[in-house]
């Protein structure tokens, strides 16, 4: 792959940013293990048949109701889904970080952006409680604002633009300076309905192909290109 690349040039010289906000699930962390283990927990205990880690990888991306409405078998009714799903939060909120770590190279990517004077926040679709969990527990000093999915909060999941929009508030982010890191699809829509610039990452559940399909314009392929592409 290459190095780095736009699919589009800036015009006149690079925008300057301040702010970097990111997804945590094939972005920060290579988190597929768990979820797809706490997947398989929920369906083996309604005996429905489990999935592969590439189906789960599939599925991922738009919260948990949403992994599990796929991962369940079709016709499955809404009160099952429901089941299921209470499955897998109670299982995840214990083995969310039996086997997620951070990417190769991410965390002293963080820590040269932190030293750089950058501020940072993540923003995920996956429960609030386990966001806060993983980023007190890898990212501690680097990384301000956590939020993740949390529906009694009255708070819309992406590609909603509320979430990210949030963070960005609670950093006092301006939005112009704000640049939002993701490896999806939908990163690359909430970015868009958030008005501010995307970054997609080549190394996450997505491939390259898929991502620029999906309206990518600028991706980099390796965590130390991450502080060159703000610079």
């Amino acid at each position: 792959m290459q190095y780095f690349r736009s699919i589009f040039q800036f015009e006149g010289m690079p925008k300057k940013y301040t702010t970097v906000i990111f997804d945590l699930d094939g972005t920060l962390m290579d988190t597929l293990a768990d979820l797809a283990a706490s997947t398989n927990y929920a369906l083996s205990e309604m005996g429905f048949p489990t999935r592969s880690v590439d189906e789960v990888r599939a599925f991922v991306g738009n919260g948990v109701r949403k992994l599990v409405e796929r991962a369940v078998p079709a016709g499955v009714g809404a009160s099952c889904v429901d089941e299921v799903l209470a499955l897998f939060r109670t299982h995840y909120a214990l083995h969310c970080k039996d086997h997620s770590a951070p990417y190769e190279g991410i965390a002293d990517a963080l820590a040269r952006m932190r030293n750089a004077g950058f501020q940072m926040a993540i923003v995920s679709n996956k429960p609030d409680s386990e966001v806060k969990q993983l980023n007190r527990e890898f990212f501690a000093g680097l990384i301000e604002v956590a939020v993740g999915e949390n529906e009694k909060a009255g708070i819309p999941k992406k590609p909603s633009p509320e979430m990210l929009e949030g963070a960005m508030r609670l950093l006092g982010a301006e939005k112009d300076k704000c640049l939002y890191v993701g490896d999806s699809d939908v990163d690359i829509l909430t970015a868009t309905n958030a008005g501010v610039d995307c970054l997609s990452v080549t190394w996450g559940f997505r491939s390259a192909d898929f991502l620029v399909a999906h309206g990518a314009v600028h991706l980099v392929d390796r965590p130390c290109q991450l502080l060159d592409f703000l610079n």
